[in-house]
C-alpha cells in the first residue's frame, strides 16, 4: 500500500500518480466532500470483482460512480431527461447521486443488474479534483467493509483494508456529516431514494415534471 498525503505533495503529482494506478488496474482510496471513498476504473473486469471482494459487498448492490463533466453521461446513460437536467444545473457539483438508465455496455459489477447507474459530479474535494483529471468514470463507494461505519479519516480506511488496496490519498479528516441524497431520475416524476446532504425541500421545485 501507498499513502500519499495532501499537502506533502503537490496536488498535480498526487494526482498523476493515483490516474496511473487507477489505469492499471488498482483500487485507490480518496477523500470526497463527505467520506473515504475507494475507486477504481468503472470499465475494469477484474478491478471491479476485487473491490466487491475486498469491501464483502452483496451482488446484489451496483457500484456508484463519479465524473467530473455531464459529458461523460453518454457512456454510462441511455437518457438523461428534463428533470435530471434541472438537478444537475442546480445541484452539480456536489452530494447529489442521481439514478439514470444503464447504457447495456456496462458491466454487471456496476449495475447489479438493475439496468441502472448511479451517477454524480462530487463537490468540492481530492475527488471532483480526480474526477475532472482522469477524463472517465470511477466508483464511488465508501472505503469500508460492508456493514461498518464510513471512513471519515486515512487511518481508519488503512485499518479496515490494510495492504489490500494500492493507494490510500490522505487528505485528512473530511467533514463526514451526511451521505449524498440519491434520486432516481429514470421516470417523472423523480424519486428520491435517499435523503442526504441536500435535502428534500430544497429539491422540490425540481423533481417534479414540468
Amino acid at each position: 500500500m501507498i499513502v500519499m498525503k495532501i499537502p506533502d505533495r503537490s496536488l498535480t503529482e498526487t494526482l498523476h500518480k493515483t490516474i496511473d494506478i487507477l489505469l492499471s488496474g488498482g483500487i485507490v482510496a480518496y477523500p470526497t466532500e463527505t467520506f473515504y471513498a475507494l475507486g477504481v476504473k468503472f470499465d475494469l473486469e477484474k478491478s471491479l470483482r476485487r473491490l466487491y471482494d475486498l469491501k464483502q459487498r452483496s451482488r446484489e448492490k451496483p457500484l456508484p460512480v463519479i465524473i467530473g463533466d455531464r459529458k461523460l453521461l453518454p457512456s454510462l446513460s441511455s437518457s438523461v431527461n428534463r428533470i435530471a437536467i434541472s438537478l444537475m444545473e442546480r445541484f452539480w457539483p456536489g452530494p447529489l447521486t442521481l439514478i439514470f438508465p444503464a447504457v447495456d455496455t456496462l458491466s454487471d459489477y456496476i449495475t447489479a443488474g438493475t439496468h441502472t447507474i448511479a451517477v454524480r459530479i462530487p463537490g468540492e474535494s481530492f475527488s471532483l479534483h480526480l474526477a475532472k483529471s482522469s477524463g472517465f468514470p470511477l466508483t464511488a463507494t465508501s472505503a469500508n467493509i460492508s456493514g461498518s461505519p464510513p471512513a471519515d479519516n486515512a487511518e481508519t480506511v488503512t485499518e479496515y483494508f490494510n495492504d489490500d488496496i494500492d493507494l490510500v490519498i490522505d487528505g485528512g479528516k473530511t467533514p463526514g456529516g451526511f451521505p449524498s441524497t440519491i434520486v432516481d431520475v429514470t421516470g417523472e416524476p423523480a424519486r428520491i431514494l435517499r435523503e442526504g446532504s441536500v435535502r428534500k425541500e430544497n429539491m422540490a421545485a425540481y423533481i417534479m415534471p414540468g
